[in-house]
């Protein structure tokens, strides 16, 4: 097997452990979803889709990051490899993921515009990272500044 196919398939190993650990986590917590599972890139990507699950994301996904921690924890325990899985819910991040990549090409042309540098608001690591690849895809770039949690992007003129 490829080196490529032997990661594929620990990614989906990944998935699975995140799952079962998330199907047990909704069951205790009598919260109806279905998860899906994926390989997004280089990290098991699982999502948790249902009717009411705004709880699981909380007060500006706070919640989604503790459970994507606790989640990421859990499969550390049974693979004893650290894992970067990506958890959304109720498409909370793909949403996130959308308005972050237009708040990023209107603060480009901000900067190339007035050929400043422009500093956005403090913001997850998960956000820092959207904005990081959108302006390096705009053809800028871009650093975090600031300590957590009040850590934020700063996008540099050409």
């Amino acid at each position: 097997m490829s080196s490529t196919g032997s990661r594929v398939q620990a990614l989906e190993n990944e998935g699975e452990i995140a799952a079962d650990y998330l199907e047990e986590l909704l069951d205790i917590a009598d919260l109806d979803g279905d998860l899906d599972m994926d390989v997004e890139g280089d990290r098991a990507a699982v999502s948790i889709v249902g009717a009411e699950l705004s709880q699981l994301v909380g007060r500006d996904g706070e919640v989604l990051e503790a459970l994507q921690e606790l989640t990421r924890l859990a499969v550390y325990r049974e693979t004893g490899e650290r894992s970067r899985l990506m958890l959304d819910v109720s498409g909370f991040r793909a949403a996130r993921r959308a308005e972050l990549e237009k708040i990023a090409a209107e603060a480009v042309e901000r900067c190339k515009e007035s050929g400043s540098k422009v500093s956005l608001d403090a913001m997850s690591p998960f956000e820092r990272k959207v904005v990081h690849d959108a302006v390096a895809a705009a053809g800028l770039v871009s650093e975090s500044e600031g300590v957590e949690p009040r850590r934020f992007v700063v996008i540099l003129p050409e």
